[in-house]
Protein backbone atom coordinates (compact mmCIF):
# COMPACT_ATOMS: atom_id res chain seq x y z
CA UNK A 1 0.00 0.00 0.00
CA UNK A 2 2.83 2.42 0.81
CA UNK A 3 4.33 1.92 -2.64
CA UNK A 4 0.96 2.74 -4.18
CA UNK A 5 0.57 5.90 -2.07
CA UNK A 6 4.01 7.14 -3.10
CA UNK A 7 3.11 6.53 -6.73
CA UNK A 8 -0.25 8.26 -6.23
CA UNK A 9 1.40 11.33 -4.68
CA UNK A 10 3.85 11.62 -7.58
CA UNK A 11 1.02 11.31 -10.10
CA UNK A 12 -1.02 13.85 -8.13
CA UNK A 13 1.85 16.32 -8.20
CA UNK A 14 1.90 16.14 -11.99
CA UNK A 15 -1.65 17.46 -12.01
CA UNK A 16 -1.30 19.84 -9.08
CA UNK A 17 1.67 21.83 -10.41
CA UNK A 18 0.25 22.17 -13.94
CA UNK A 19 -0.51 25.88 -14.59
CA UNK A 20 -4.21 26.67 -14.49
CA UNK A 21 -6.84 29.07 -13.12
CA UNK A 22 -6.18 28.07 -9.50
CA UNK A 23 -2.48 28.83 -10.00
CA UNK A 24 -3.28 32.31 -11.26
CA UNK A 25 -5.66 33.04 -8.38
CA UNK A 26 -3.12 31.79 -5.82
CA UNK A 27 -0.59 34.25 -7.19
CA UNK A 28 -3.13 37.09 -7.37
CA UNK A 29 -4.45 36.62 -3.85
CA UNK A 30 -0.96 35.85 -2.60
CA UNK A 31 0.20 39.34 -3.49
CA UNK A 32 -1.98 40.49 -0.57
CA UNK A 33 -1.67 37.58 1.88
CA UNK A 34 0.90 34.77 2.11
CA UNK A 35 -1.79 32.49 3.57
CA UNK A 36 -4.29 32.97 0.73
CA UNK A 37 -3.18 29.69 -0.81
CA UNK A 38 -4.43 27.80 2.24
CA UNK A 39 -7.95 29.21 1.85
CA UNK A 40 -7.87 28.53 -1.89
CA UNK A 41 -6.82 24.93 -1.23
CA UNK A 42 -9.70 24.56 1.24
CA UNK A 43 -12.14 25.82 -1.41
CA UNK A 44 -10.60 23.41 -3.89
CA UNK A 45 -10.97 20.57 -1.39
CA UNK A 46 -14.67 21.35 -0.86
CA UNK A 47 -15.14 20.42 -4.52
CA UNK A 48 -12.56 17.67 -4.78
CA UNK A 49 -13.35 15.51 -1.72
CA UNK A 50 -17.00 14.87 -2.71
CA UNK A 51 -15.82 14.28 -6.29
CA UNK A 52 -13.31 11.63 -5.17
CA UNK A 53 -15.81 9.75 -3.04
CA UNK A 54 -18.49 10.12 -5.70
CA UNK A 55 -16.16 8.43 -8.18
CA UNK A 56 -15.45 5.71 -5.63
CA UNK A 57 -19.20 5.12 -5.33
CA UNK A 58 -19.63 4.92 -9.09
CA UNK A 59 -20.63 8.31 -10.50
CA UNK A 60 -17.76 8.29 -13.00
CA UNK A 61 -20.15 7.28 -15.78
CA UNK A 62 -22.13 10.48 -15.22
CA UNK A 63 -19.04 12.69 -15.34
CA UNK A 64 -18.00 10.98 -18.55
CA UNK A 65 -21.11 12.19 -20.38
CA UNK A 66 -20.26 14.83 -23.04
CA UNK A 67 -23.08 17.12 -21.87
CA UNK A 68 -21.55 17.37 -18.38
CA UNK A 69 -18.10 18.41 -19.62
CA UNK A 70 -19.71 20.82 -22.09
CA UNK A 71 -21.86 22.58 -19.49
CA UNK A 72 -18.95 22.83 -17.06
CA UNK A 73 -16.71 24.15 -19.84
CA UNK A 74 -19.15 26.90 -20.81
CA UNK A 75 -19.80 27.96 -17.23
CA UNK A 76 -16.09 27.81 -16.45
CA UNK A 77 -15.21 29.91 -19.48
CA UNK A 78 -17.72 32.60 -18.52
CA UNK A 79 -16.50 32.67 -14.90
CA UNK A 80 -12.86 32.95 -15.97
CA UNK A 81 -13.59 35.76 -18.43
CA UNK A 82 -15.44 37.64 -15.68
CA UNK A 83 -12.64 37.17 -13.15
CA UNK A 84 -9.90 37.97 -15.65
CA UNK A 85 -11.63 41.17 -16.76
CA UNK A 86 -12.08 42.15 -13.12
CA UNK A 87 -8.38 41.71 -12.43
CA UNK A 88 -7.41 43.84 -15.42
CA UNK A 89 -9.87 46.59 -14.50
CA UNK A 90 -8.57 46.59 -10.94
CA UNK A 91 -4.95 46.74 -12.08
CA UNK A 92 -5.68 49.72 -14.36
CA UNK A 93 -7.55 51.51 -11.58
CA UNK A 94 -4.61 50.96 -9.25
CA UNK A 95 -2.23 52.46 -11.81
CA UNK A 96 -4.42 55.57 -12.04
CA UNK A 97 -5.06 55.82 -8.30
CA UNK A 98 -2.78 54.11 -5.78
CA UNK A 99 -5.55 54.34 -3.17
CA UNK A 100 -7.97 52.28 -5.30
CA UNK A 101 -8.73 48.86 -3.87
CA UNK A 102 -7.35 45.86 -5.68
CA UNK A 103 -10.02 43.41 -6.85
CA UNK A 104 -8.74 40.59 -4.65
CA UNK A 105 -9.66 42.68 -1.59
CA UNK A 106 -13.31 42.26 -2.49
CA UNK A 107 -13.46 38.48 -2.95
CA UNK A 108 -12.79 35.48 -0.76
CA UNK A 109 -9.83 33.21 -1.59
CA UNK A 110 -11.89 30.25 -0.36
CA UNK A 111 -14.78 31.12 -2.68
CA UNK A 112 -12.35 31.66 -5.56
CA UNK A 113 -10.83 28.22 -5.01
CA UNK A 114 -14.26 26.62 -4.81
CA UNK A 115 -15.72 28.35 -7.88
CA UNK A 116 -12.69 27.86 -10.11
CA UNK A 117 -12.43 24.19 -9.16
CA UNK A 118 -16.12 23.53 -9.74
CA UNK A 119 -16.02 25.36 -13.08
CA UNK A 120 -12.91 23.62 -14.42
CA UNK A 121 -13.78 20.88 -16.95
CA UNK A 122 -10.18 19.67 -17.00
CA UNK A 123 -10.44 18.84 -13.30
CA UNK A 124 -13.37 16.56 -14.13
CA UNK A 125 -11.47 15.01 -17.03
CA UNK A 126 -8.40 14.34 -14.87
CA UNK A 127 -10.42 12.69 -12.12
CA UNK A 128 -12.64 10.80 -14.57
CA UNK A 129 -9.54 9.27 -16.19
CA UNK A 130 -6.25 9.28 -14.26
CA UNK A 131 -7.92 9.92 -10.92
CA UNK A 132 -10.41 7.10 -11.36
CA UNK A 133 -7.60 4.62 -11.89
CA UNK A 134 -5.97 5.77 -8.64
CA UNK A 135 -9.29 5.52 -6.80
CA UNK A 136 -9.94 2.01 -8.11
CA UNK A 137 -6.49 0.88 -7.06
CA UNK A 138 -6.92 2.46 -3.64
CA UNK A 139 -10.30 0.76 -3.35
CA UNK A 140 -8.56 -2.62 -3.55
CA UNK A 141 -7.10 -1.85 -0.11
CA UNK A 142 -10.46 -0.70 1.29
CA UNK A 143 -12.28 2.56 1.90
CA UNK A 144 -9.61 3.74 4.35
CA UNK A 145 -7.08 3.72 1.52
CA UNK A 146 -9.41 5.92 -0.54
CA UNK A 147 -9.58 8.36 2.38
CA UNK A 148 -5.78 8.36 2.66
CA UNK A 149 -5.49 8.92 -1.11
CA UNK A 150 -7.88 11.88 -0.95
CA UNK A 151 -6.02 13.45 1.97
CA UNK A 152 -2.62 12.87 0.35
CA UNK A 153 -3.77 14.41 -2.93
CA UNK A 154 -5.29 17.43 -1.18
CA UNK A 155 -2.11 17.88 0.88
CA UNK A 156 -0.22 18.22 -2.40
CA UNK A 157 -2.72 20.91 -3.43
CA UNK A 158 -2.35 22.66 -0.07
CA UNK A 159 1.45 22.75 -0.13
CA UNK A 160 1.60 23.95 -3.73
CA UNK A 161 -1.05 26.65 -3.28
CA UNK A 162 0.66 27.93 -0.14
CA UNK A 163 4.06 28.02 -1.87
CA UNK A 164 2.56 30.05 -4.71
CA UNK A 165 0.81 32.58 -2.47
CA UNK A 166 3.76 32.90 -0.07
CA UNK A 167 6.17 33.45 -2.98
CA UNK A 168 3.88 36.08 -4.53
CA UNK A 169 3.55 37.87 -1.18
CA UNK A 170 7.30 37.87 -0.63
CA UNK A 171 7.83 39.25 -4.12
CA UNK A 172 5.33 42.03 -3.40
CA UNK A 173 7.16 42.95 -0.19
CA UNK A 174 10.51 43.10 -1.95
CA UNK A 175 9.42 44.80 -5.17
CA UNK A 176 6.48 46.93 -4.01
CA UNK A 177 3.19 47.97 -5.59
CA UNK A 178 4.44 47.81 -9.17
CA UNK A 179 5.12 44.10 -8.75
CA UNK A 180 1.56 43.59 -7.48
CA UNK A 181 0.11 45.49 -10.44
CA UNK A 182 2.14 43.38 -12.85
CA UNK A 183 1.01 40.20 -11.10
CA UNK A 184 -2.65 41.20 -11.38
CA UNK A 185 -2.21 42.10 -15.03
CA UNK A 186 -0.49 38.82 -15.89
CA UNK A 187 -3.02 36.77 -13.90
CA UNK A 188 -5.91 38.64 -15.52
CA UNK A 189 -4.61 37.99 -19.03
CA UNK A 190 -3.98 34.34 -18.17
CA UNK A 191 -7.53 33.88 -16.85
CA UNK A 192 -8.93 35.49 -20.00
CA UNK A 193 -6.82 33.16 -22.14
CA UNK A 194 -7.96 30.05 -20.26
CA UNK A 195 -11.58 31.25 -20.32
CA UNK A 196 -11.47 31.63 -24.10
CA UNK A 197 -9.88 28.18 -24.37
CA UNK A 198 -12.63 26.64 -22.24
CA UNK A 199 -15.30 28.18 -24.47
CA UNK A 200 -13.45 27.22 -27.65
CA UNK A 201 -13.17 23.62 -26.48
CA UNK A 202 -16.88 23.56 -25.60
CA UNK A 203 -18.05 25.07 -28.91
CA UNK A 204 -17.65 21.95 -31.11
CA UNK A 205 -19.25 19.81 -28.40
CA UNK A 206 -22.26 22.13 -28.32
CA UNK A 207 -22.47 21.94 -32.12
CA UNK A 208 -22.28 18.14 -32.01
CA UNK A 209 -25.10 17.99 -29.47
CA UNK A 210 -27.32 20.25 -31.58
CA UNK A 211 -26.92 18.47 -34.92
Amino acid sequence: MWAFLIEAVLISLSGVIAPGPVTAVCVGHGSKSPHAGVAIAVGHGIVEFPLIFGLYLGVGAVLGQPIVATVVGVLGGVVLLWMGAGLLRGARAQVADDSAPMPMDQSSPLVAGLVLSAANPYLLVWWATVGTVLIMRAGEFGVLAVVVLAVAHWTCDLVWCYLLSATAFRGGQLLGDRFQKILFGVCGVFLLFVGVRFLADAAPKIFALLV
